[in-house]
C-alpha cells in the first residue's frame, strides 16, 4: 500500500490572518492540493486560533468530505476551550474528521516539538480516545522516535501513532540522518509489532522525504505544511504536490 499524503494548510491561514480578511482562501488552497492528487487535508487549530480557526474545520470538513479524502484535525485534546474554540472533542463532533492526531502542545509553543509521555497514568488520555473513537474517528497519537513505552498507544485505544521527524530532517540537513532514521524505524517496528499503524510528520520535505520512507517501514501515511507550502511559493502548489507524490511512488 502506497503511503498517502496529507497537506496541511494552516500556513495559508497564517498569510491570511496576517493581513486579515480571506485571502488567501484556505479551502480554494486545500481543494488546489487535492486536484493535484494529495490524498487528504490536515489542520492543526490551536486555542489562540493564530493560523486556522472553527470556521476553517467546519468548512475544510464540507470540502474533504464531498471529495472522499480523508480529513485529519491535529490537537492538544486537553486544552480547554475558550472564545473561539471550543475545545478539541468539540470541534471533531462537528466535523467528523476521519483521522484526529492528538498532539501534547502548548499554547506557547510555535509548533509541535514533542510526543506523548506513555509513563504514568493514562486514564485521562484513554477517556479522550474513546470520546473520539465514539464519533467515529480513527486516533493516531503524536510520538518521539525512541519512545520508550510506544506499545502503551495501543493500550489506551489508539489505531496509529504519528513519528515526530523533526529530529530526523534536521540530521538529514546536517548530512547524517542514519541515527535518526534508525531510531524512526525501531519504534515504527514496535508500533507495529502490538497492532499499531504508523503515520509521520514534521519537517518532512521533498528533499528528505524519499530517505525517510526507504528506511521507515510501512509508513502509511505523512502530513506535510511547512515544507511543502514554502516549495510552492516558487512552483506553485499543483506542481509541487505532483512533486511530492512522484518522491512517494519511487520510494
Amino acid at each position: 500500500m502506497a503511503t498517502a499524503l496529507s497537506v496541511n494548510v494552516n500556513k495559508i491561514a497564517v498569510l491570511r490572518n496576517s493581513r486579515g480578511g480571506a485571502e488567501p482562501d484556505v479551502v480554494q488552497a486545500a481543494a488546489t492540493c487535492l486536484d493535484a492528487g494529495a490524498h487528504g487535508i490536515t489542520v492543526h487549530p490551536r486555542p489562540d486560533a493564530r493560523h486556522i480557526r472553527a470556521e476553517d474545520v467546519y468548512a475544510l470538513a464540507v470540502l474533504t468530505q464531498s471529495r472522499g479524502v480523508e480529513f485529519n484535525l491535529e490537537g492538544n485534546p486537553f486544552a480547554p476551550p475558550r472564545a473561539g474554540y471550543p475545545g478539541f472533542a468539540a470541534l471533531c463532533a462537528q466535523a467528523r474528521p476521519a483521522q484526529a492526531t492528538l498532539v501534547p502542545d502548548s499554547d506557547g509553543q510555535i509548533t509541535s516539538d514533542h510526543g506523548f509521555d506513555f509513563s504514568g497514568d493514562l486514564g485521562m488520555l484513554r477517556d479522550r480516545i474513546a470520546e473520539l473513537r465514539a464519533l467515529g474517528c480513527r486516533v493516531s497519537l503524536f510520538v518521539d522516535a525512541g519512545c520508550p513505552d510506544v506499545e502503551r498507544a495501543a493500550e489506551v485505544g489508539a489505531q496509529r501513532i504519528e513519528l515526530y521527524t523533526g529530529p530526523f530532517a534536521a540530521a538529514f540537513a546536517q548530512g547524517d540522518a542514519a541515527a535518526a532514521m534508525a531510531l524512526c524505524a525501531e519504534t515504527a517496528r514496535r508500533a507495529q509489532a502490538v497492532g499499531l499503524d504508523v503515520n509521520a510528520g514534521h519537517d518532512l520535505s521533498e528533499a528528505n522525504l524519499g530517505t525517510f520512507l526507504h528506511g521507515v517501514p510501512r509508513v502509511l501515511e505523512v502530513s506535510i505544511g511547512h515544507g511543502l507550502i514554502g516549495e510552492a511559493l516558487y512552483r506553485g502548489i499543483d506542481a509541487t504536490v505532483r512533486r511530492y507524490l512522484e518522491v512517494i511512488a519511487h520510494a
